[in-house]
């Protein structure tokens, strides 16, 4: 299998020293881009990465990749969006509102109901526009993205299923070590209401230093200019520790097969959480792997770990791709 494309990375540049095209070209796939217009009118950057007919790879699946707050599609992302297009999927992602190169206030998601619409109704297009219908489709998530994957799977009017979700270092809870300190959480709701906008709510350290643990990884985390550093907004704040609440309420109500990866250390997303997911979960087909001593973004961890985390991820998704392939024909 081939390596984690983070192996090429340097501080400055997820493509190394290689220009974004030389970097595509280097792994067999194509890649797109497209603005789409949502109905708030925001525009709202969307990208692909599709396995070259030469890459040696048939088309198994696809995978729609939901990031986290503060993240983006590109960056980090993109890295992995390639790894998965060159085990054979066709890959695509967006930028949520306020994130990456799409519209809005900058990591601003005061309700993040208008999110999921925006991922349902890209994802359903692309599947439409690239896609043969046949194909077996999975999400694959990273922090808030996991709740926003979750939300996507429980929407009782989802036109088209997914066959697997991959939850990496998801919300399903906020760590207390990284909400804000007492008594300021519980008067979350007062400043959300006055000043929804205000950069006010400390957290106990900045994103990017709490989740990479590797710190050239950290470096080329900070180094992205569309990543915001600053404090939360109040809305945003308390609107994802509300989100937290009312999804733990409707974990039981999970039934898409699920893969769950988390580090034993994250600080931001509460490991806990997502071993109650498992439990609580109606899912038939579900497995959990927390990985000791790892921090919140797995793809910040050693060349070692990661290799181990993305080989449990690929072979979670390359095996049910099979076997949907296997009982279309049967």
């Amino acid at each position: 299998m081939s390596l984690h494309p983070v192996a090429e990375a340097n501080e400055k540049s997820p493509f190394g020293s290689l220009t974004p095209e030389e970097f595509y070209a280097r792994h067999k796939v194509t890649h797109g881009t497209e603005f789409i217009t949502n109905p708030r009118g925001l525009k709202l950057f969307t990208q692909w990465w599709i396995p070259l007919p030469d890459s040696g790879e048939p088309l198994i699946g696809v995978v729609c990749v939901v990031h986290g707050f503060t993240g983006e599609s590109s960056w980090f992302v993109q890295l992995t969006s390639v790894h998965l297009a060159k085990q054979g999927f066709a890959v695509c992602a967006i930028d949520h509102q306020g994130h990456g190169f799409s519209e809005g206030l900058q990591a601003h998601i005061p309700d993040i109901n208008p999110v999921v619409d925006d991922c349902v109704a890209f994802f359903d297009d692309f599947r439409e526009r690239h896609v043969p219908p046949n194909l077996p489709a999975f999400l694959y998530s990273e922090s808030l993205g996991g709740a926003i994957a979750l939300l996507i799977t429980l929407r009782k009017d989802l036109k088209r299923p997914y066959d697997g979700v991959v939850l990496n270092g998801a919300m399903c809870g906020v760590s207390d070590k990284f909400k804000p300190p007492w008594p300021l959480e519980h008067f979350l709701s007062i400043v959300a209401a006055v000043v929804p906008t205000w950069q006010v709510i400390p957290t106990r350290g900045r994103i990017p230093e709490v989740s990479f643990k590797v710190e050239w990884k950290r470096k080329l985390a900070m180094a992205s200019p569309r990543r915001p550093l600053a404090r939360p907004r109040a809305a945003t704040a308390q609107g994802l520790l509300r989100l937290s609440g009312e999804l733990q309420d409707r974990f039981g109500e999970v039934t898409v097969p699920l893969l769950i990866v988390h580090g034993g250390d994250d600080v931001i997303c509460d490991p806990a959480s997502a071993e109650d997911l498992y439990k609580r979960a109606a899912s038939k087909d579900k497995t959990i792997h927390i990985y000791p001593g790892m921090w919140h973004q797995l793809v910040g961890e050693s060349d070692e770990d990661v290799e181990r985390v993305f080989g449990d991820i690929v072979e979670w998704l390359r095996t049910r791709a099979e076997r949907a392939a296997s009982s279309s024909y049967s």
